[in-house]
């Protein structure tokens, strides 16, 4: 069978495509720049965007099951998924359907349920990836970490358990109809990722709290609308309680515990040396 990764050079996409290729899976995946994929020898890339769901007619023939993405985890990317993909994968002969979804309730969300196709919810709350996307430049140029809320805890998980799980599901039956909110193994503070991260390059690294209104200049250079500032503003100084609460979803679904933040570290330190 024939698998289609949409996002497929995402932070989880990109995992998703090595797996399912280790496998032996027959992987197609979709992009908007194909030309630039640079994915394994045997995945085949197609031209698509999401937000123009008929571009997707091509990729979707001879398809059995889906990887979609509701939005770009890919910083400054702009992207919008079309609730009428749900519709045309459907008319397509998509069987099955695994979605990363990040509020749950969603128009796309609510095309999917509407449709006949198995699927599958996935909910992570929150990307180790990021610490890449937000930290390697300070801590790269002026051995720093500044933000606000330091002290504040996430389970964040490492985006290879993501792409498990979603293996998992699509390719594995027994998922139709299931939401699952994915965390890492343990509650950890920005302070104390950054303490793991300079004991792994050796290098002393500083964390300086932000005040929230240095927090929210720095979001508006970076060209944040201030609803999203203040939705960032909330989630820094009182973080819900799904973003904290450690969950045994990564084990229970693929027969493994999550890998802790040590170990994601270890793997990426030289993005920070």
């Amino acid at each position: 069978m024939t698998i289609l990764v949409t996002g497929a050079t995402g932070t989880v996409g990109r995992h998703i495509v090595d797996q399912l290729v280790n496998k032996g899976e027959q992987v197609r995946a979709v992009s908007r720049n194909p030309e630039n994929a640079n994915l394994p020898k045997g995945v085949e890339v197609v031209a698509g965007d999401l937000m123009s769901p008929e571009t997707l007619m091509p990729a979707f023939q001879g398809v059995t099951a889906l990887y979609l993405i509701t939005s770009s985890d890919q910083a400054e990317a702009t992207l919008e998924t079309n609730p009428q993909v749900a519709d045309l994968a459907e008319k397509a002969g998509v069987q099955k359907v695994s979605l990363l979804t990040v509020y749950g309730d969603g128009p796309v969300e609510q095309a999917i349920k509407n449709s006949r196709l198995e699927w599958t919810f996935v909910q992570p709350v929150g990307f180790m990836a990021n610490a890449i996307d937000d930290w390697q430049e300070s801590i790269r140029e002026a051995g720093v970490v500044r933000k606000l809320g330091g002290e504040k805890r996430g389970a964040v998980i490492h985006e290879a358990d993501i792409a498990a799980v979603f293996v998992e599901t699509l390719l594995e039956n027994g998922h139709h109809g299931n939401f699952y909110t994915l965390t890492g193994p343990e509650a950890l503070s920005t302070i104390e990722q950054v303490e793991m991260i300079s004991k792994a390059i050796g290098k002393e690294i500083k964390f300086e709290e932000l005040s929230e209104e240095e927090a929210r200049n720095d979001w508006r250079k970076l060209g944040h609308k201030e609803e999203s500032i203040d939705f960032m503003v909330q989630m820094s100084k009182n973080p819900p309680e799904i973003g904290y609460t450690v969950l045994p979803t990564v084990e229970e679904v693929i027969g493994r515990p999550a890998k802790t933040f040590a170990e994601w570290v270890s793997e990426h330190k030289s993005y920070f040396m």
